[in-house]
């Protein structure tokens, strides 16, 4: 048994986070490890080896043996426009990617998929640098992508923070 649950050193993480960005204006750097543990657990994922190349979980159930990479925005005013996603590593082995939305609380509040060639076809529409980064914007991500969680959809014990605390 570990001697800290993950969980609960989540919450307490969330919490820091938005607690920091309250008091100093800035964000703290730790958004990837909470969306990461927040997509694998939701979403139920195998986490990948650390030195796994282009990707962060593997897929069970309908997802069996797919390689995901998870990528995590926290959206901390709605009416802001030119929100991005994470670089999507092009060249690396992976078959679909998550990005899970948190609000200013860090907290989950819709994760959406999109596989690998969907992304590739999305990213051409661009233009070529960008589209060799693997850059898109929170918004194209969402168009060609398709929401498979959301903290409407659910009951509220399911939701990161509720699961930490009981």
């Amino acid at each position: 048994m570990a001697v800290y649950d993950v969980d609960k050193l989540m919450h307490k993480a969330r919490k820091l986070a938005a607690d920091y960005r309250r008091a100093t204006g800035q964000a703290l750097g730790i958004s990837n490890e909470i969306a990461t543990h927040d997509v694998i657990r939701l979403m139920k994922l195998v986490p990948a080896e650390p030195s796994a190349g282009g990707y962060d979980a593997i897929g069970t159930g309908s997802r069996e043996g797919k390689y995901i990479q998870i990528k995590g925005r926290t959206i901390f005013d709605d009416k802001k426009g030119g929100q991005r996603v994470g670089q999507i590593k092009m060249e690396q082995d992976w078959d679909s990617v998550m990005l899970i939305l948190m609000n200013e609380d860090y907290e989950a509040q819709a994760i959406y998929e999109a596989d690998r060639e969907v992304l590739i076809d999305a990213t051409t529409e661009t233009s070529e640098k960008r589209a060799k980064r693997g850059a898109m914007s929170v918004a194209k991500f969402k168009a060609v992508s398709t929401r498979v969680w959301s903290v409407d959809d659910v009951d509220n014990e399911n939701t990161p923070d509720e699961q930490a605390t009981r």
